[in-house]
């Protein structure tokens, strides 16, 4: 089996549009889904960035659904950015070409039943993504992420001990903690913790074979889990920010013999376009020589010059096409500069505007600026602001 998720199908990458890339990463796996001949496709939640997706974005999916279902079928639940009544539309119909879509409380203790070509048969449940505040109550739990989830998989132990001799595997979409461990967390992901209920721990998936989960854009296992079940998380195939800049993306196939630990390995995704991060003066960035290795990566610059050098993003990338993010490291800047957070010139609201114009345009302000902002300054303070 192929376990992936996050794909955010639609989401952009600092304002630029990454579909093509994650059309590339589509038609990657499909491929990799025939040559390693895998019998069934998991995606654990989150296939689009939001509710409603694009054009494009249902066209990606389109395009991965029908390319790994030529091959195998496919279990799919909903992530917390997707709308489960828009993914899980015509469900039924689409379980009839290979596409399981598990959407709903109705569906988590449904199994798809795969068969392999060793004759070992897998019980694949699907939990989508639970808000404690929807669900707690059909499900007769508490108002935490930890007491839906363990109302949910006692609806799949239920199911699955009057299986028989089958092994098994769930696929969700959770903030799942492995006891004392901390989970690697990255800043694309939307944070579910509302009040302290938006994680679980591993031992609600007791019972099971193997938990392949979804949320988290880092590949890791999470340990924690009381008996012989296995939890992992594929990660997402793409980088979403420069917090997943060491980041080996991958996606994960599971090998599920008749008895004994299930075996996991990572393949490496294609990457499309590494991230780095370059810190330093202007001057020496866009002077160095070596910087021109870096002309087809995404690139994050932190500037160090004590003043705000004019126009810094025009500059850099004349040498780094694909900057994209930019920020100055606010402990470099001249006594003067800093002085505004010790308070020294906060005194003077002109300077504080002043200073504000300069912040947001990385320049002085222009005469005529300093002019307007004087006057507007004056009229607040004899109260000759139009209502």
């Amino acid at each position: 089996m192929l376990h992936t998720s996050d794909w955010h199908l639609g989401r952009s990458f600092h304002g630029v549009d990454i579909l093509e890339h994650q059309r590339a990463f589509v038609t990657w796996l499909i491929e990799l889904v025939e040559t390693e001949r895998i019998e069934l496709v998991v995606v654990a939640g989150d296939v689009y960035d939001r509710a409603v997706p694009s054009l494009a974005a249902v066209s990606a999916w389109e395009q991965a659904v029908i390319g790994i279902t030529r091959t195998c079928p496919m279990l799919v639940t909903s992530g917390n950015h997707d709308s489960p009544t828009r993914l899980g539309f015509a469900g039924p119909l689409l379980a009839q070409s290979g596409l399981h879509l598990r959407t709903s409380l109705e569906d988590i203790g449904n199994p798809l039943i795969v068969e392999g070509a060793d004759g070992v048969s897998v019980a694949a449940y699907g939990v989508p993504y639970l808000e404690p505040d929807f669900h707690r109550e059909e499900l007769g739990a508490e108002r935490s992420h930890a007491s839906v989830l363990n109302a949910a998989m006692d609806r799949v132990r239920a199911d699955l001990a009057q299986r028989g001799d089958v092994r098994s595997l769930v696929a969700a979409h959770a903030f799942i903690t492995g006891g004392t461990d901390s989970a690697v967390v990255s800043e694309s992901e939307r944070d579910l913790r509302v009040g302290g209920i938006g994680d679980a721990p591993a031992s609600v998936f007791a019972g099971v074979d193997h938990v392949a989960l979804g949320h988290l854009h880092g590949a890791q296992e999470v340990r924690g889990s009381p008996d012989a079940t296995s939890v992992a998380y594929s990660g997402s195939p793409l980088a979403f920010s420069f917090s997943e800049e060491s980041h080996v993306k991958s996606v994960t196939v599971l090998d599920v013999a008749a008895t004994g630990p299930v075996e996991v390995r990572r393949i490496a995704a294609p990457v499309p376009r590494a991230l780095v991060t370059l810190r330093g003066v202007l001057e020496e960035i866009v002077c160095d020589p070596g910087t021109a290795a870096y002309a087809n990566h995404w690139v994050r610059v932190v500037l160090t010059d004590e003043r705000r050098p004019a126009d810094p993003m025009t500059r850099l990338r004349e040498v780094l096409p694909f900057a994209i993010d930019l920020s100055f490291d606010q402990r470099a800047l001249t006594a003067v500069e800093a002085a505004d957070a010790s308070g020294a010139r906060t005194r003077d609201p002109l300077a504080i505007a002043e200073a504000f114009v300069e912040h947001v345009t990385a320049t002085p302000a222009e005469p005529v600026e300093r002019d307007l902002l004087r006057d507007a300054v004056e009229r607040i303070r004899v109260g000759e602001v139009p209502r």
